[in-house]
């Protein structure tokens, strides 16, 4: 018999907290809320001649009281999850970062990540013929970024294999020796992973 006792005790005490509680909060705000009712009333909606009774104010106010109680949780909970997964976020990059070798790895990829998506968007956006793997033969490439090295200036460019563009080669050129082409990056990716079968609109 206790066993049953407390057990529905400890069902029925969290429903009993929770209504003493919203009970408690609707009577706290309920004469804020009343003259809110009142001035609306009287004013932006005196045109259409709603009863000014205080039973009606009363049921109107509280109804509102309990429409903001609800926003006002879920707006509640909205922050306090964002925040716990930007905290989660925050303490999964830390932790990371405090790995060996796991650490360089991540660190990389992430910077990749961002140079890609990021600020720095604009790379893999230029098309090239870069010479490639020799002077005499060239090969569809993407700049990546500028690398001055050795007092000349140099780009870095990403050289797409065929007929799998997610590999490929890194090479650093000149400018001088590169041939910039007006032609999109799909377009490239087209034309490499066909194997030169696709060929770009604009150069047929």
């Amino acid at each position: 018999m206790k066993k049953y006792f407390l057990t529905g005790l400890a069902t029925l005490l969290p429903l009993a907290i929770t209504l003493m509680l919203v009970i408690f909060l609707v009577d706290l705000l309920t004469n804020p809320f009343i003259n809110l009712v009142t001035s609306l009333l009287q004013g932006p909606f005196s045109s259409l001649n709603l009863p000014a009774e205080p039973h009606l104010v009363r049921f109107v106010s509280q109804l509102f009281i309990l429409i903001f109680l609800f926003l006002f949780t879920l707006l509640l909970g909205v922050a306090a999850r964002w925040f716990l997964v930007r905290t989660l976020l925050s303490t999964g990059d830390k932790i990371l970062h405090r790995i060996p070798l796991v650490n360089k790895v991540y660190k990389t990829t992430k910077e990749i990540i961002q140079s890609l998506f990021g600020d720095q968007a604009h790379s893999f956006q230029q098309v090239v013929m870069t010479p490639f793997p020799y002077d005499d033969c060239y090969a569809l490439g993407f700049v990546t970024n500028d690398c001055s090295l050795a007092g000349s200036e140099m780009v870095s460019v990403f050289v797409l294999t065929t007929p799998n563009p997610t590999t490929g080669y890194l090479v650093i050129r000149k400018k001088s020796d590169l041939i910039y082409l007006d032609m999109k990056s799909n377009e490239a990716v087209r034309y490499v992973v066909s194997c030169g079968v696709i060929i770009p609109t604009d150069s047929q």
